[in-house]
């Protein structure tokens, strides 16, 4: 059976295995916090106003030394607090802009962003904005959000309870079942992202057809959360490369030119991975013995490594007898082919023909008898 496990199914469902991380932002401002509007922190023109007081709710990219190495504690402290002062900042522009500029079209945003600003300076530990977030009350409209997340997690929780009596039958009848319940939710709840989550976590279970189908009923609805629409793009965008070759040539760790373009007659696994990604380390007892065995006979893999240390990439190969070709770049999930073939999570295993065409994307399961087809084909 598949592994699952994304927080609203619980079926033991993963999406890849895609590793949490903390990332620390440097604050666009620096300085102490303002206190009330007594001192003016923005200008008179209103829109160029705004445009400050939008940049406080981007954070700026994790600074450039912090590239390729791990911070210090000191060092993410450090920058907490650098953080801590700038949300402050950041929370007093808003508030200022709220209340100097009442009838511009962001003044009800800006009131939104003070409070948010708000909410992150008093998290990272600045005890100046404490009262301050105090005296604004609770957040009605995050209660409400609160109340209605809390009903459709429980309908869902409860149609995964029902699928699982079905897993005698198999991960099919499961996933059928949950399906059939996502469908009388989707009426009740018509508003809400989550079960168009749900409906992603099965399209990427089920694969073939089925997963087309359930793709194109997620991007037509226009109740679709931003992010999830991004992903069941990306995984459309993949579902049309099956039965076309792919691009991918890099030099590889260990200096070796590989060329997917020159390895046909061979059938190879594209391996998309990282030493961090636990489900991926899990993994390679299973790709190390298929690799062995199947080797002589014409199977190839290319490892596209997530990480963003090489030395601990090559001590890891190395320890585990990985002998085929890694690509690196130190961009960890930005890495080049990671980014253009929409990998959202990991391990990822496709697999491709001696022909040189793109065949399957879930070559994680039953991955020795898959190839073992494939070398077989003409």
């Amino acid at each position: 059976m598949k592994q699952l496990a994304i927080g609203i199914l619980g079926l033991t469902l993963t999406l890849g295995g895609a590793r949490a991380a903390e990332s620390v932002s440097v604050p666009a401002t620096q300085g102490g916090s303002a206190t009330g509007t007594a001192r003016r922190l923005l200008p008179d023109d209103a829109d160029k106003a705004w445009s400050m007081v939008e940049a406080e709710g981007k954070p700026p990219a994790p600074p450039a030394e912090w590239k390729g190495r791990q911070p210090t504690s000191d060092e993410v402290k450090a920058f907490r607090q650098l953080k801590a002062t700038g949300s402050g900042i950041g929370a007093d522009k808003a508030r200022e802009f709220q209340e100097r500029f009442k009838d511009h079209p962001k003044a009800a945003e800006a009131k939104r962003l003070y409070r948010e600003l708000l909410e992150v300076a008093v998290s990272l530990g600045n005890e100046g904005k404490v009262s301050e977030l105090q005296a604004l009350g609770p957040d009605p409209a995050k209660a409400q959000e609160e109340v209605a997340a809390a009903a459709v997690g429980a309908k869902l929780q409860d149609a995964v309870a029902q699928s699982r009596k079905l897993q005698s039958q198999g991960m099919e009848a499961v996933l059928g079942e949950f399906e059939k319940r996502l469908m009388v939710l989707e009426k009740e709840f018509p508003e809400r992202g989550e079960i168009y989550a749900a409906y992603l976590e099965i399209a990427q279970l089920r694969g073939g057809e089925k997963s087309k189908e359930l793709m194109a009923k997620i991007l037509k609805s226009d109740k679709v959360p931003p992010q999830i629409r991004a992903m069941a793009e990306g995984i459309q965008k993949t579902q049309e490369r099956i039965g076309k070759p792919l691009n991918i040539a890099f030099t590889a760790t260990d200096g070796r030119k590989v060329d997917l373009a020159q390895m046909k007659g061979k059938v190879v696994l594209i391996d998309f991975w990282a030493t961090w990604c636990g489900p991926c380390v899990a993994e390679v007892p299973n790709v190390v013995a298929a690799y062995e065995r199947l080797h002589p006979k014409g199977f190839e893999i290319v490892g596209i490594s997530f990480d963003e240390e090489a030395d601990a990439l090559k001590a890891f190969t190395a320890k585990h007898k990985m002998s085929w070709a890694q690509y690196f770049d130190g961009e960890g999930w930005k890495n080049k082919f990671g980014s253009e073939f929409g990998i959202r999570g990991i391990p990822a295993m496709w697999l491709v023909d001696k022909k040189g065409n793109l065949r399957d994307l879930e070559a994680r399961s039953d991955l020795a008898s898959k190839v073992e087809k494939l070398l077989i084909e003409p």
